[in-house]
């Protein structure tokens, strides 16, 4: 799954992934996991999503991004009414305005120092957009990034991968927990989302059921 995909997708406007509304699972258990809200809260390959408003303007943090797609950097603070200081910092285009600043560039060019001051990481669309083998390199990746104890909300769909190739892949809980070894993971929900409004597109593609889980994780 190299960049070129995404970058097609977003070219095309085919981002059925982005949801019009703040996640429910970082809404509920975001609070839990008791981030400093003077720390940033990170958001992987987090495309134009409404999260990132939400971590700035309900929990207070600074908030930093990162996305391989120009047209959602753009189209994020379009659509929020802003327009963004741009600076070009190789290897990232950094897009910045109240609070918010998302790198445009590749995940895996981050560097520690790109994180500096990271409490949290919500991820509802990095892990999942990656087939296996880059799943793993993506979890070392931020293992490698984020200082020890930091805390993250890792949100997962379960269901036959038989049924429906991905993305969104299917990640089940004992891959998370191989993914995160050493770490503290707490399963915090595990919901039925089969019949939900805006899963049809998953049963359009034939998938018959569709668990989603929500782990807080407490990196080593």
């Amino acid at each position: 799954m190299n960049t070129d995909f995404w970058l097609e997708r977003w070219a095309r406007n085919e981002i059925g992934f982005h949801q019009r509304r703040f996640n429910e699972h970082l809404v509920e258990y975001w609070p839990m996991l008791e981030v400093d809200p003077r720390a940033t809260a990170f958001v992987p390959l987090c495309g134009k999503a409404l999260d990132l408003r939400w971590l700035r303007q309900h929990e207070g943090h600074p908030v930093l991004g990162v996305e391989i797609a120009r047209n959602a950097c753009v189209e994020f603070f379009a659509e929020w009414g802003i327009e963004p200081k741009i600076e070009s910092r190789a290897p990232f285009e950094s897009f910045a305005g109240q609070g918010v600043k998302i790198l445009c560039g590749d995940f895996f060019a981050l560097q520690p120092a790109d994180l500096t001051n990271v409490g949290g990481v919500f991820d509802r669309a990095a892990l999942i957009a990656l087939p296996a083998d880059m799943r793993a390199a993506y979890a070392r990746k931020l293992r490698e990034l984020l200082e020890p104890k930091t805390r993250v909300l890792l949100v997962a769909p379960d269901y036959s991968q038989s049924e429906m190739n991905g993305p969104p892949f299917a990640v089940g809980e004992s891959e998370i927990h191989s993914l995160f070894p050493g770490c503290t993971i707490d399963k915090r929900a595990e919901v039925d989302v089969t019949a939900a409004p805006e899963n049809a597109r998953f049963r359009q593609r034939g998938v018959t059921r569709l668990i989603e889980r929500a782990f807080r994780i407490v990196i080593v």
